[in-house]
């Protein structure tokens, strides 16, 4: 394999854009991140501001992979969804090669994962990237792997394969919540974290009396015990994370979760985890970039 060969991984979201120069073997040569999220793209400039944040990486570059949300209807070229179960092959059979624009030949986007769990059908777009990054990473084919975020995924993987994913909105459930519901005006959404009250609002939803009736609390342990807006935006943010857990883990016996993500969040979820019982380990958030670079090895570009 030719050591001058490189690949430009991109993990272009919602709200950001970022990317890394990668050398054949992986090694992270240069990184670097732009304000530059879908949202902020008109129609028919994607191209443009692809150019203007990697042309130079491009020019010496054999490949360029992109992960996320580029691939949906409202990004550059939008990726049709791989079916579960799927592997690192079957990504590689659906990627988007030459979105409009691109430099031709050397441009693909991933196109994402769909599956059907309770008759509804779930998405994920850049996720999948990182439960194959992880794989990669660790050496794993097997296990339960816990995404945490604004729509976080619970992948199941069996032989390197992801079989089957749901989605939960916690994330975006607690900016509702703590920024523009009623329990705004007793919460601090964006308080330092109170390890205590997270607690307490983790173990209120173990018990399984229902979000619906337990968030109120939120609001009355204000009014009437004196809870601060901060201890309570933590009390939310357990409470919403012991919900998803304790929901999630009533489909699950499958040992130990890899939490892959930002330590601060990747942390709450392995607390909740441990008050739940259940050990878990942390992968740091490079998963992206080992699993872009996998699926280019199975190009044969790179």
């Amino acid at each position: 394999m030719s050591t001058g060969k490189t690949l430009v991984a991109v993990d272009w979201g919602t709200s950001s854009l970022r990317g890394a120069r990668l050398s054949a073997t992986g090694q992270i040569l240069e990184e670097q991140s732009f304000g530059r999220g879908i949202l902020s793209v008109p129609q028919g400039e994607f191209a443009a501001v692809f150019q203007a944040c990697f042309a130079p990486w491009m020019d010496a570059a054999s490949v360029c992979l992109i992960s996320g949300m580029a691939g949906s209807r409202q990004g550059w070229a939008e990726a049709a969804y791989c079916p579960c179960p799927a592997g690192f092959g079957d990504l590689v059979e659906h990627l988007l090669w030459n979105p409009p624009g691109a430099p031709a030949d050397r441009v693909a986007i991933v196109p994402g994962m769909r599956c059907t769990q309770d008759d509804v059908p779930d998405v994920m777009r850049g996720e999948e990237v990182q439960i194959f990054g992880a794989l990669r990473l660790t050496g794993l084919q097997d296990g339960i792997f816990v995404l945490p975020g604004t729509h976080s995924k619970w992948a199941r993987v069996q032989n390197g394969r992801i079989e089957a994913f749901r989605t939960f909105m916690t994330g975006e459930f607690y900016a509702l919540f703590g920024r523009q519901s009623l329990l705004s005006k007793t919460v601090d959404a964006d308080a330092p974290f109170d390890g205590a009250a997270f607690d307490e609002g983790a173990a209120r939803a173990f018990e399984g009396r229902g979000l619906l009736h337990t968030a109120f609390g939120a609001r009355t342990l204000g009014l009437l015990e004196g809870r601060t807006p901060a201890e309570l935006g933590s009390y939310l943010s357990g409470l919403l994370i012991g919900e998803e857990l304790r929901q999630a883990l009533a489909d699950s016996d499958a040992g130990e979760p890899a939490l892959i993500g930002a330590p601060q969040l990747t942390g709450h979820y392995a607390r909740a985890l441990a008050l739940r019982g259940r050990t878990s380990r942390s992968l740091h958030d490079q998963a992206t970039w080992a699993g872009l670079h996998a699926l280019a090895q199975q190009t044969k570009l790179l």
